[in-house]
């Protein structure tokens, strides 16, 4: 059962390294990153799952390993990756660094480590939740940390450039981060999150699914679009009633 969740962005640039001079213009978003996967790990999980968007769909085996090389950073991690390990795509890397960053859960004695699943951008709602709901079954408790961007259309110099649509849509999605509306993410549009360049609708949906009807608090700590590309940081956690609707 889901009993926490975060939600993270994945540009390469929330890395200090990596962003250079211009990493103290995004220390605030790090900063509630750094909050959220600090709440994610005090709720005390069984099982931390790390899902995010990625070209296909895959579960991701135990000699995996985060990079970011093919963004000209050579970290990695583990530092020597076993032979045959696949590489992890961008938003699950940057979901590890985030781990290692506030501490492995391991190594203070959690007694587990994380699982990392990678749903396919295109991937359609109904699979999405399915995913999230096999995420949530899979143990006791389970901590999840969804890593996903939202539009790239917030400006004349965005990636998709700008769109009208994009604000509208990206309040939207900031709205029901932080009421923990897993029913509104999971109605999110698939068409239009495309047009909109939106990397995070799928890993969002998943999120909905492993929540199902349960009852959550969120905590909206970030909704940010400082390069014409919204990044949202948002908590939740499960109340006393946190069991399926009756």
């Amino acid at each position: 059962m889901l009993v926490s969740a975060a939600v993270c962005p994945h540009p390469p640039i929330l890395v200090p390294a990596m962003a250079g001079a211009a990493a103290r213009e995004l220390d605030g978003l790090r900063a509630a990153c750094d909050e959220a996967v600090r709440r994610l790990a005090a709720a005390r999980p069984d099982a931390l799952v790390v899902a995010g968007g990625a070209p296909a769909t895959a579960v991701h085996g135990s000699d995996a390993h985060a990079t970011l090389r093919p963004y000209g950073l050579p970290w990695t991690s583990p530092d020597v990756p076993g032979d045959g390990g696949e590489a992890l795509p961008l938003s699950l890397t940057i979901g590890r660094w985030l781990i290692e960053r506030a501490g492995d859960p391991a190594a203070q004695g959690r007694g587990f480590r994380a699982g990392y699943r990678s749903v396919a951008f295109d991937a359609p709602p109904e699979e999405c939740l399915a995913i999230g709901r096999d995420i949530a079954a899979s143990a006791e408790r389970v901590g999840l940390l969804v890593m996903g961007d939202g539009s790239a259309c917030r400006s004349e110099k965005a990636p998709g450039y700008l769109d009208e649509r994009a604000e509208p849509y990206d309040e939207a999605v900031a709205r029901a981060l932080g009421k923990a509306d897993a029913a509104a993410l999971a109605a999110l549009d698939p068409g239009t999150s495309r047009e909109l360049r939106v990397a995070g609708r799928a890993a969002w949906q998943v999120l909905a699914g492993a929540a199902g009807t349960g009852r959550f608090s969120g905590d909206l700590l970030a909704d940010e679009a400082p390069y014409g590309v919204a990044y949202f940081v948002a908590s939740w956690s499960a109340g006393p009633s946190a069991g399926p609707d009756l």
